[in-house]
């Protein structure tokens, strides 16, 4: 993806980590320290964790659709409205949209540019191989899952994905659904090391996505109220595996 477009309106983000939210009206009073001009990414959790389960972080369901890090360039695609800009993210590709994922940010945490790379992450450095891959996503192992979370601070299972990828300098997909469609098809007896596992009820899409790290191992971010773990192919999970995907970027 490049900026073809003259009239295109680009910007970084200037903070750690911020929130990519549904609507400006999706913040709870419990997510003020997140967008605050200067957002306290720590506090917010710590605030969360204070509760319950319901007000904090499963509180965040149909609010709060991904996060953006520092330096990470978005699209403007609405201008200033009483402190919120909508974009949308190159670097987390979407299904339904041609631009990536989209949603709301606070506009404080957005310099605008004439200019910046959206279809190409900054060098790494490693080599994004099936087992740079297991590597990163295993440093990630004892996090809390938090919905939308992309940061070594909080991750949902798709998110654990995403960044242990991004880690590598490959732009791939921030949802589950959108993953299995970047990737190979692979049949699930023939899962090795580094694939993806996704599970769906019958008909239904996609709802989680974990790592494949052995016959029947699995390292994934499984639920609120759980950290990121390697183990066993928990029963549950069995019921639902559906497909298997292979990442087309990894050596």
């Amino acid at each position: 993806m490049t900026n073809d477009t003259a009239a295109t309106r680009l910007a970084i983000v200037n903070v750690d980590i911020t929130g990519l939210w549904t609507t400006p009206d999706s913040p709870r009073p419990i997510d003020a320290p997140l967008v605050a001009d200067r957002p306290d990414h720590q506090e917010w959790l710590t605030a969360m964790d204070r509760t319950t389960l319901e007000d904090g972080r499963l509180g965040l369901y149909d609010r709060f659709d991904s996060e953006l890090l520092e330096g990470e360039p978005v699209i403007v695609a609405s201008g200033d409205t009483d402190g919120w800009t909508r974009v949308t993210s190159p670097w987390q590709p979407y299904d339904g949209s041609d631009t990536g994922y989209p949603g709301y940010i606070r506009t404080a945490h957005l310099t605008p540019v004439e200019d910046a790379s959206l279809d190409a992450l900054p060098d790494s450095g490693l080599a994004p191989t099936t087992e740079t891959f297991l590597a990163e996503a295993r440093t990630h192992i004892g996090l809390p899952y938090l919905w939308g979370g992309i940061s070594p601070k909080g991750l949902d299972c798709s998110g654990l994905v995403h960044l242990s990828l991004r880690r590598l300098g490959i732009v791939f997909p921030r949802d589950g659904g959108d993953q299995y469609r970047a990737c190979a098809d692979v049949p699930i007896d023939q899962a090795q090391p580094g694939d993806l596992y996704f599970f769906a009820q019958p008909g239904k899409e996609i709802h989680h996505v974990g790592i494949v790290t052995g016959p029947g191992r699995i390292l994934h971010s499984p639920s609120t109220g759980q950290d990121v773990v390697e183990e066993e192919m928990p029963a549950q999970r069995l019921q639902t595996l559906t497909k298997v995907g292979r990442i087309r970027q990894l050596q």
